[in-house]
């Protein structure tokens, strides 16, 4: 294993807190043993979610922090006013170099408030973009942006292919990312002015293997690594996919359980169906990182339990191991 890597948690944060944050870190910790852990929150309420567990007590700490940002206030306002909150606690740990990474299934708005203002971005980078990995057929691709920039320039879109192109290299193993820019055709005429105007932009990058336009219906099948989108887009897409998985599974469920023939056949087929299922659990992918910062934010989902949380952590240390920021540094090329 590598050097240790400090992963702050945000124990307050999501709608299963504290209880799922605290899981996910212990569990984690139990897995990974060149990780450390500190827990930011209150601190009575983490100590009563610990004791339900045995860890070691070398590698967990706590940062107390009195105040928790709700989904719904105002994220800059919550930034500048609730100092003492989990979030900027532990953000502030990233920015002054005490913690590699924070992940925190707490308030969107507050997380990327916090993450373009309290850790700051790269030099040159001109906008943090989200980015989850979604399930395909062939794979985990990275949807970027999802939710950050909704009102993204064309230069912002090929500096998201560029980091996209580095994530999917070195954390998620992907030799050559075959990167795409989401339209509503294959060909390069069509578009929206913002498409219209990334593609010729995207064409002309010698490092990054952009192969055209994608539909949204290839999207599922693998056709492309690193999805290139503004975050109106990118979160439709991420939202509708996580809607109709959720409605399939739900769906296939009640088939196999309307008659006894069914109930019969649900037995014989259901490790197999247990097995493809998996490739296509959200929850398995971990959170959505916060790219081009000067450190490492990831955003896992509100409603996510402890294994959202495990994976969030893990996705940390990939990134740290692979000194995923110094490789943007180097290898970002600012318009």
């Amino acid at each position: 294993m590598g050097s240790m890597i400090k992963v702050v948690v945000d124990a307050m944060g999501g709608d299963n807190a504290p209880e799922a944050p605290i899981k996910g870190a212990v569990d984690a910790l139990d897995e990974i043993s060149n990780l450390s852990i500190v827990l930011a929150g209150r601190t009575d309420d983490i100590n009563r979610e610990l004791g339900k567990y045995t860890y070691d007590k070398e590698r967990i700490s706590i940062v107390h922090a009195d105040d928790v940002i709700g989904f719904d206030e105002p994220p800059v306002m919550a930034i500048r006013k609730k100092k003492n909150s989990s979030i900027v606690t532990g953000m502030n740990l990233v920015k002054h170099g005490d913690a590699d990474a924070f992940v925190s299934a707490g308030s969107t708005g507050a997380i990327l408030v916090g993450g373009q203002f309290v850790v700051g971005r790269i030099k040159g980078v001109e906008r943090s973009p989200l980015a989850p990995l979604i399930p395909t057929a062939k794979g985990p691709a990275l949807l970027i942006d999802c939710g950050a920039n909704v009102d993204a320039k064309a230069s912002h879109l090929v500096q998201f292919a560029k980091m996209g192109s580095i994530y999917m290299k070195y954390v998620a193993g992907v030799k050559n990312p075959r990167v795409a820019i989401v339209n509503i055709g294959a060909e390069e005429e069509k578009g929206n002015a913002l498409v219209k105007a990334t593609y010729p932009l995207l064409k002309e990058c010698t490092d990054i293997n952009f192969i055209g336009s994608i539909e949204a219906r290839d999207i599922p099948k693998g056709d492309a690594d690193v999805i290139v989108c503004e975050a109106f887009v990118g979160n439709v897409i991420l939202k509708l996919y996580e809607g109709l998985a959720s409605t399939l599974m739900s769906k296939i469920k009640e088939g196999l359980m309307s008659t006894v023939r069914s109930k019969m056949g649900a037995v014989l087929i259901k490790p197999a169906l247990k097995k493809t299922l998996k490739q296509f659990d959200t929850s398995e992918q971990g959170g959505a990182p916060l790219l081009g910062l000067n450190g490492l934010v990831v955003k896992a989902h509100g409603s996510s339990g402890s294994l959202e949380i495990k994976q969030a952590i893990k996705q940390c240390l990939q990134f740290g191991e692979e000194k995923i920021n110094e490789k943007i540094k180097e290898n970002l090329t600012i318009e």
